[in-house]
């Protein structure tokens, strides 16, 4: 027997169940999930797509399932907010902005320079719902510079 495939996406509306990813497991384009009732669906999109926390995945037989941003590690950065998305920018880092605070994961050695610039961090597992891309793509890609970040 077949799997019911995941075909496309749509923002929010009705679903018959959900499913949770990670940041990066969000970016999808084939691959086997199981959704919280622990049915198996093969998600089987015609192009890489970023999913957004919300957003519908369409089945071939007419369910629809919730994507859920699951509970990550991640880092909760205060202080001089402008100054220090910035920095975390120019290292093509994901980030997560909040009014108060900015949510990176967790990695040492952009803490070590976060709080070299006078930022409080404070470990915390949440959901990661990171900014997307500068031209609405969903994602932060990275790109060269051509030269090296110092």
């Amino acid at each position: 027997m077949s799997l019911p495939r995941a075909i496309d996406v749509a923002p929010g509306g009705t679903a018959t169940d959900f499913i949770e990813l990670s940041y990066e497991a969000r970016l999808l384009r084939r691959r086997r999930l199981e959704t919280a009732s622990g049915r198996s669906i093969l998600a089987d999109l015609p192009g890489a797509v970023s999913l957004g926390d919300g957003d519908r995945l369409l089945l071939d037989d007419g369910g629809r399932i919730e994507v859920r941003a699951a509970p990550e590690d991640l880092l909760q950065v205060t202080g001089d907010l402008a100054r220090l998305a910035w920095h975390i920018g120019n290292r093509h880092t994901p980030c997560q902005i909040d009014a108060q605070r900015l949510l990176i994961r967790r990695d040492h050695v952009l803490a070590d320079m976060l709080r070299g610039l006078g930022a409080e961090l404070r470990e915390v597992v949440e959901p990661f719902t990171p900014e997307g891309g500068a031209y609405g793509h969903g994602r932060t890609m990275g790109h060269d510079h051509g030269h090296s970040h110092g």
